[in-house]
């Protein structure tokens, strides 16, 4: 009789193990990029996180590149409290370096993804050497864009740089007198494509603003590209499907969104799946109620 207990013990005990942890949702899209976590809305992997912000994300020996049409950025932080992302590329000048010869990316983002990613309205964007028959000098169509201050950032400031003394400087400012100035400070709402080649300019710097934080100088600047990002459509979806323990993603044509709980998919959420569930916890409850009443025959049986 002891032999065909422990058969039958055995056997509940090990159909409990999986049917107690089948109403636990793990989140397998959620990782890491060296020191930068990878959460909803973005992912490195296909079919997580939110269709507008697919194949976005490349983690590279533990370094986190964003790519978009104009280029490549490694990724310095991403904020999910602020929504916001701070990028940087290496052809970008700063206060210290002077990156000339059209090589720097700007920034230009695909036209279908444009909703969901602006640089923030106090990142500056300082573009240096630009023709005089470039498009900053021509209007955009009718009317003529003015170099301004960004944030208190513009290129009166950022003229007395170190990195100028690598070039030949010569109208450091906002006035154009004969001739376009050597930079010319924008916000990149003003003109929705920052692009090198099409504004006929050499290079350029960006930097962007931590309010409240009072900085003395172009020295102290935050020099990179703060993108603030958005999530579009229904946002809603993703809180009740992670309410319900499971984990936001999208489907194989990249459009709609999913609901990913465990090994099986929902187009609302994982009660709605909760079907199969039920069935499990009235499994689990059968085979409690057979284990005690095993436990009790043998107790008595070994007693006699």
């Amino acid at each position: 009789m002891s032999t065909l207990f422990a058969a039958t013990l055995t056997l509940i005990l090990s159909a409990l193990v999986p049917l107690s942890s089948a109403n636990i949702h793990i989140n397998k899209c959620r990782s890491y990029c060296g020191n930068i976590t990878i959460d909803y809305p973005f992912a490195l992997e296909q079919g997580c996180g939110h269709p507008g912000f697919r194949d976005l994300l490349f983690c590279m020996n533990d370094v986190l590149m964003f790519h978009i049409s104009s280029g490549s950025y490694r990724v310095l932080e991403i904020d999910y409290a602020y929504r916001a992302l701070t990028l940087h590329e290496p052809h970008m000048s700063t206060c210290d370096t002077m990156v000339l010869g059209g090589k720097g990316n700007g920034f230009a983002i695909e036209q279908w993804r444009a909703p969901y990613f602006n640089p923030t309205a106090d990142n500056v964007f300082m573009l240096i050497r630009c023709s005089a028959r470039s498009p900053l000098f021509q209007g955009f169509p009718g009317q003529h864009l003015p170099c301004r201050n960004v944030s208190g950032m513009g290129c009166e400031e950022y003229g007395q740089c170190p990195s100028w003394s690598l070039v030949g400087r010569k109208r450091v400012g906002t006035m154009y007198g004969s001739g376009p100035p050597e930079c010319c400070a924008v916000a990149f709402q003003s003109i929705k494509v920052i692009n090198l080649t099409k504004l006929e300019c050499e290079g350029y710097a960006s930097a962007y603003s931590l309010a409240p934080l009072r900085i003395d100088g172009p020295k102290e600047w935050s020099y990179g590209i703060r993108v603030k990002y958005s999530v579009q459509g229904n946002d809603e979806f993703c809180r009740a499907c992670e309410a319900t323990g499971g984990t936001c993603g999208y489907g194989t044509d990249g459009v709609r969104q999913l609901c990913m709980c465990g090994s099986m998919n929902s187009t609302s959420n994982c009660d709605s799946v909760g079907s199969s569930s039920s069935r499990i916890s009235w499994s689990l409850t059968d085979l409690l109620a057979g284990f005690c009443i095993l436990l009790s025959i043998w107790t008595t049986i070994s007693h006699k």
